[in-house]
C-alpha cells in the first residue's frame, strides 16, 4: 500500500462493509445488527491471540503467520466499522487516545 491515507482505508473499508451488508440480506432477509458486528469482531480478535499463541510456539497452528497478519488487519477493519455504526469518529477517538497516553508519559 503506498500511502496510509486513513481517510481512503476507511472510505474503503464502509464499502467493503456494505458490500457484506448486500450479501447477509441476500443470504438472511436483514443484515447484521451493531451487536452482531460486535460479536464477529469479538470471534477475530480471539484468533488473533490463538495466532499469536502460535507465533510464540505455546499453541500448534498451521498457516498461523499468514492468519496473524491477516486477523490483525481485519481487526481494525471491525474497529472502523463499529466506530461508524456507533458514531464515533474513529480518527478523532484515535487522536485523543495517543495524546492523553502520551500526556501521562
Amino acid at each position: 500500500m503506498e500511502t496510509n491515507n486513513f481517510d481512503i482505508i476507511i472510505k474503503r473499508s464502509l464499502e467493503i462493509r456494505e458490500k457484506y451488508h448486500q450479501l447477509e440480506i441476500k443470504s438472511n432477509g436483514t443484515q447484521w445488527t451493531l451487536e452482531e458486528d460486535a460479536l464477529a469482531y469479538l470471534t477475530d480478535a480471539g484468533l488473533v491471540g490463538r495466532n499469536v499463541m502460535s507465533h510464540e510456539k505455546t499453541w500448534l497452528k498451521k498457516d498461523s503467520a499468514e492468519e496473524l497478519e491477516h486477523k490483525l488487519a481485519e481487526n481494525i477493519w471491525w474497529l472502523i466499522i463499529l466506530a461508524d455504526r456507533t458514531g464515533i469518529d474513529i480518527k478523532e477517538a484515535l487522536e485523543q487516545f495517543l495524546t492523553k497516553t502520551e500526556n501521562i508519559f
